[in-house]
């Protein structure tokens, strides 16, 4: 038996399977491309579903989990003692990233926790119920965040839901207004949704509910877990819209288990001490890899490359689609968020089986929609050689 085959064996039979899984058994990385445990070369277009942000094996990563470690992975008394790693981190994000009006931070272990959280205390800053939440939604896993999902397939299944959740269209600014009124706590929303086939709305769509929400007192909650971090060309989709609270995980930490919110003073001042926590949040290795993340980004000016290159993918794209028309009903997305419509289900699984079969991996989502998020640092010549391979595949799709 090979090391592979032992690999398979063992996930089947032991590992919860919750997941479709690939067959394909990844043993290390380096930028773009994972190898599988028999040496394959794979180019790596999903970024770890978009948390690879500044591409795998970083050795600023490497480099500040081994120094951090040196010195303490945990707080004695886990957040209730102060942290040098943790206030360079609020620092870095308070002078150089967050909106000025953003002045309270928390960490939190995922962009779920973290959604979870913004729900919860949302709730409590107001004392009212109600959270407006929009159709084709994805905010996280957890009960509380599954119930804030505006997808069936994510919520059906797990009655009972917590209550109290409002679903509008996207997009749809007169839909929030009927039911803004109706005991509304907090808005919570993507910039762009994601897992829902990568939305985009007006342009004008997150100002016009941010003034929406403030003149009716109620809270703005931004989900940037799949946005943020210069994946749409800016380091927040929502930087130009005011904002009550923002949530952040999967590039911030490039890979590491690590996410944030950050809140207004108002929201601050309507809480307390006991109101939110957790062991493992603002734990000092997590900070300092989001620390040497963040500072990586700036210092390489990641989010002028996502737009440069989010242009150039665009483009080479819609000629594309022009070219096989019959098969890609939509190209849409933001930098180096992307996606793919295809034609049908069929279609879509058949080129995504072409692409792994020649070293390109893929992201499905909504049955139809193939997502491109590769690392925000990939060279024009890396993406060149991933859409080579993409183009190819969908020519030996049409033959």
């Amino acid at each position: 038996m090979d090391q592979t085959t032992d690999t398979f064996q063992i996930e089947d039979t032991n590992y919860a399977s919750f997941a479709n899984k690939t067959k394909i058994s990844i043993e290390k990385g380096q930028g773009i491309y994972v190898y599988d445990e028999k040496g394959q070369r794979y180019i790596d277009f999903t970024s770890g579903w978009g948390v690879t942000s500044i591409g795998h094996a970083n050795p600023v990563i490497t480099q500040a989990l081994v120094e951090q470690s040196r010195k303490i992975i945990q707080n004695p008394n886990s957040g209730a003692t102060y942290s040098p790693a943790r206030s360079k981190l609020i620092s870095l994000m308070q002078e150089k990233i967050l909106p000025g009006n953003l002045t309270r931070i928390f960490f939190a272990n995922s962009g779920a926790e973290a959604n979870d959280a913004a729900i919860k205390l949302a709730r409590k800053a107001t004392g009212k119920l109600n959270i407006i939440s929009t159709e084709k939604s994805f905010h996280g896993r957890t009960i509380s965040t599954v119930s804030a999902t505006g997808q069936n397939k994510h919520r059906d299944k797990f009655n009972p839901l917590i209550p109290h959740h409002l679903f509008v269209p996207f997009n749809d600014i007169e839909a929030v207004r009927q039911v803004i009124t109706q005991d509304v706590a907090a808005v919570i929303v993507e910039p762009i949704q994601g897992e829902g086939g990568i939305n985009v709305p007006d342009d004008d769509y997150l100002e016009k509910l941010s003034y929406l929400c403030h003149e009716n007192d109620v809270l703005l909650i931004v989900d940037e877990i799949q946005t943020g971090f210069c994946r749409t060309g800016s380091m927040f989709a929502s930087d130009e819209v005011k904002i009550d609270i923002l949530t952040m995980a999967k590039g911030i930490a490039g890979g590491f288990p690590f996410a944030a919110f950050a809140m207004s003073e108002d929201v601050h001042d309507n809480l307390e001490v006991g109101d939110h926590g957790g062991t493992y949040c603002g734990n000092p290795l997590g900070c300092a890899v989001a620390y040497a993340v963040i500072k990586y980004m700036l210092d390489n000016k990641i989010c002028e490359n996502v737009e440069n290159l989010g242009q150039f993918v665009f483009a080479e794209l819609k000629e594309l689609k022009k070219e096989y028309h019959n098969l890609i009903k939509d190209i849409r997305g933001k930098g180096l968020l992307i996606a793919i419509e295809m034609a049908d289900e069929d279609i879509t699984s058949s080129l995504n089986s072409k692409c792994f079969d020649n070293g390109l991996l893929l992201n499905v989502t909504q049955g139809n929609v193939i997502r491109m998020f590769p690392d925000l640092n990939i060279s024009k010549e890396e993406m060149e050689e991933g859409l080579d391979i993409f183009k190819n595949s969908l020519i030996e799709l049409s033959e």
